[in-house]
């Protein structure tokens, strides 16, 4: 054993070593103990920085402290190989999406590695393989069996560069989340899933997910966004065509002076279509596809409006408003079609006030005071219904039932309720993805490709010299298809479906990734899931997450799985950030800031010990954390140290004994020593089941250094000492192996211990160690620390009291004062109360 640590030497050694004996390996079907430790995979980007290390080492620790605990832990990894990045390179640069996604798996993997973290590598998938993507089909066509995939023309979310987006992956600021261009609204055909049939399910069933933080549950139950409200069938006066319309607000109805109608709504140019307004009209809606969603309906936007030219008749009051098409509806909410109360909602207020239109007051305030004459904004309280013919005079919260109910009677309205989600459209304009197995025959219509001739690949030999649009479609070899029907010349589908189907189900595939036959054997995901333990960050809250339940609760309606949850429990970690070196403000890594941490540097210089306890002492890892690039060099301090140590005292060790038996026979610094270890291991448990507190046990396991430091053990100190030693290094070593594994893999080893330190299990509590005769207290005057007490542990009140009130540090806070009260906290605190 070399006097000086060097990480290089020893940690290559041992990655090989847990690979070679395949100590991350396990046996799905023999599994006694199972345990599923899952961190989200990785989009194969090309490299990868230390924010993104913290999550992979973060999961490395729960699976070492779940190995050394006796599971059986599934520990896997594979890569989100489909997405856009790769095939816009393409476009740019030339390369081929596959040769650049495997090249850059190739250099992620090797970095993976190099932290130390244990996977089961047997286990890889990555979702561009056939031998994955087959089944990802396979699913789309359960889906498509059940009713729930479809495909319609309707208004998207259109970003130039990346084609086709999901509402999750527009910005707040109406903006691509991968590219940062403007996203508009285009009508295009496209396939969707029916994830708003299971919203009701995936609502409740947040209750069950306990082990979730309660803020991306909230995340969730927002984003699917239950509303109980009425339905109301409103008519155009000139046609007689249906109007319906969602409210939560039915007590305003008699208010209504117009009704508001989004830029996107077919009804829009069925109406105006061949009419004198068709012109004007279609001018705006057109003005207002060419603007982001997110701004249109932002509160702080312009309100602006044109005329249809018709009207829409109410059925309370048979009377009629002109219908407005306004910038500020969405079709991303109820029906797209809004009863306008100027009176009483202030968007519509404010754009009655831009084009004059009539203002009723139909909920009036205590005073009586409304007149729409003098009102300087919606009155939006509570109050009494007025000019409502039979209604007047109820309070508005009795009127929501009252009329409703009413509708309900005369058969034009009902109680309803409505969810902010919308079916998640699936379809993507690119080549980059899993083709849909769906064949489009002239005389049979779609036809869905059968499962035995799966999958249906993507083909290499693609044109990517357009800066724009789907190769695919430009593809006659992969275009042109027989129909699986009727045997005549179709065409395939040239969509392919978002990375996130791909992404959906990944971790039941896992369990059998070999497997030919099925895309997981029934029995064997029983068994494994749900996931115990799921680590990834909160920004997959909605996309990742929600799709993922709407999926799995999909495949057990089809009898393919008994379990309705794919996640037992959730961790969300916090991003790690760093000033940019070019405008000194914090922020999350990115090229583009120019705050980039390499970890291969930081490895080569430092080991992967020491970035590994760094990233994990930063902080809270569910906290957001800034990167000092000096902060690393406290935690090779700390590993130097311990290593020093071990080296200077190895031939004591090795010579002392192995287990403190008769813990009478210590001495008090002995016992002290003694009680200290089973302090710290009863402190990192608890941070290791209690909220992965990695900086606190870290903390608790240098302190235990420390305390180490200050026992001056050498050849002429007892053979107890010796013993108390080495029992607390060799326990300190397993403490430590979760989170600095190569080192404490090393000292074990260098301690005569022939098996990994992952063998030697998780140490074990001694209640007894931890008892003490004394105890030190805190003394308060008026709740302020003012002293410290040494007591007989359980002291009875009436001498601990006595003791206290004659402590000298504590006398001239007494001075010209009078003890009014005295309080105990046994063991703990004695707080004196004066006057």
């Amino acid at each position: 054993m070399n006097r000086q640590y060097d990480p290089q030497q020893i940690e290559s050694r041992w990655q090989s070593f847990w690979e070679d004996g395949r100590y991350f390996c396990v046996d799905t079907a023999t599994a006694a103990k199972p345990y599923y430790c899952l961190t989200m995979f990785p989009y194969p980007s090309g490299t990868m920085h230390v924010g993104h290390g913290r999550n992979y080492i973060i999961g490395d620790v729960v699976v070492r402290y779940k190995t050394m605990q006796g599971f059986d832990v599934l520990s896997p990894m594979g890569w989100d190989a489909f997405g856009l990045p790769a095939e816009n390179a393409a476009k740019q640069l030339g390369i081929h999406p596959k040769e650049s996604t495997t090249r850059n798996i190739t250099h992620m993997k090797r970095q993976l590695r190099s932290w130390g973290v244990g996977y089961d590598w047997e286990r890889e998938i990555a979702t561009c393989h056939p031998d994955y993507y087959r089944w990802t089909q396979w699913i789309f066509l359960k889906l498509y069996e059940r009713g729930l995939a479809y495909q319609k023309a309707a208004p998207v979310n259109w970003c130039e560069l990346c084609t086709t987006l999901a509402n999750e992956e527009v910005l707040a600021d109406g903006t691509c989340e991968r590219c940062g261009r403007p996203v508009i609204k285009k009508n295009l055909k496209q396939w969707f899933f029916k994830i708003t049939e299971y919203a009701q399910p995936l609502l409740d069933d947040l209750a069950e997910l306990e082990g979730w933080p309660e803020k991306v549950r909230n995340m969730q139950a927002n984003w699917i966004g239950r509303s109980e409200g009425a339905r109301i069938d409103f008519t155009v006066a000139e046609t007689g065509a249906p109007v319906p319309i969602f409210t939560t607000r039915p007590d305003t109805i008699h208010g209504v002076t117009f009704m508001a109608i989004a830029p996107e709504h077919p009804l829009v140019s069925e109406l105006v279509s061949g009419t004198a307004r068709e012109e004007e009209v279609m001018a705006f809606v057109q003005r207002q596809l060419m603007t982001a969603a997110a701004e249109r309906a932002d509160a702080a936007t312009a309100k602006e409006g044109v005329f249809t030219g018709f009207h829409v008749r109410n059925p309370y009051n048979g009377e009629s408003s002109p219908l407005w098409v306004t910038n500020y509806v969405v079709t991303d909410y109820g029906t797209g079609i809004v009863m306008a109360v100027p009176a009483h909602d202030q968007r519509d207020f404010e754009f009655s006030r831009q084009y004059d239109i009539p203002i009723k007051v139909v909920i009036q305030n205590e005073a009586g005071s409304l007149d729409p004459a003098s009102m300087a904004e919606a009155f939006v309280d509570d109050g009494i219904i007025v000019n409502s013919g039979a209604f007047d005079g109820m309070t508005n919260r009795d009127a929501i039932a009252a009329m409703t109910q009413h509708a309900k009677e005369q058969g034009f309205g009902d109680f309803t309720v409505n969810f902010r989600i919308r079916d998640w459209l699936i379809s993507r304009q690119r080549y980059w993805g899993a083709p849909i197995p769906i064949i489009h025959c002239p005389d049979c219509g779609a036809i869905p490709i059968p499962e035995s001739e799966l999958p249906v690949r993507l083909p290499d030999d693609v044109d990517f010299a357009a800066d724009h649009g789907n190769p695919l479609a430009r593809h006659d070899g992969f275009v042109a298809t027989t129909c699986p029907s009727c045997g005549k010349p179709a065409s395939r589908e040239t969509d392919t479906l978002a990375q996130w189907l791909c992404s959906c189900w990944y971790y039941m595939r896992y369990v059998n990734p070999r497997l030919e036959t099925a895309a997981y054997n029934k029995a064997d995901v029983d068994k494994w899931l749900p996931v115990d333990q799921y680590i990834g960050g909160i920004e997959h809250a909605v996309l990742h997450l929600l799709y993922s339940r709407f999926i799995l609760k999909v495949l057990h309606d089809a009898d393919t799985c008994s379990f309705r949850e794919p996640f037992g429990a959730l961790f969300t970690q916090g991003m790690i950030c760093k000033r940019s070196d070019k405008d000194g403000q914090l922020y999350k890594m990115s090229k583009s800031k120019g705050n980039v941490v390499s970890p291969d540097e930081l490895i080569e210089q430092y080991g992967a010990d020491t970035l590994r306890l760094y990233t994990l002492f930063i902080g809270p890892p569910e906290k957001d954390a800034e990167w000092n690039d000096q902060g690393i060099e406290g935690a090779s301090r700390f590993l130097r140290r311990l290593w020093r140590r071990v080296h200077d005292h190895r031939e004591l060790l090795l010579s002392a004994g192995a287990e403190v038996t008769e813990l009478s026979a210590l001495t008090e610094a002995e016992r002290d020593l003694y009680r200290k270890l089973h302090e710290t291991i009863q402190h990192v448990s608890h941070d290791m089941e209690g909220g992965f507190h990695f900086n606190s046990a870290i903390a608790q396991i240098m302190e235990l250094s420390n305390a180490l430091d200050a026992c001056q053990v050498d050849a002429s100190s007892s053979a107890s000492m010796k013993t108390v030693f080495r029992v607390t290094i060799e326990t300190m070593m397993r403490l430590l192996a979760p989170f600095a594994p190569h080192i404490a893999e090393e000292i074990w080893r260098e301690l005569g211990h022939e098996h990994s330190i992952l063998r030697a299990g998780w140490p074990g509590l001694d209640h007894e160690a931890l008892k003490r005769d004394s105890v030190e207290l805190a003394l308060q005057v008026n709740g302020k620390v003012r002293g410290r007490l040494t007591a007989a542990v359980d002291m009875p009140r009436d001498e601990l009291e006595r003791e206290a009130l004659a402590s000298e540090s504590i006398q001239k806070y007494l001075e010209g004062k009078t003890v009014r009260k005295v309080i105990i906290v046994p063991n703990r605190l004695v707080n004196i109360a004066v006057s």
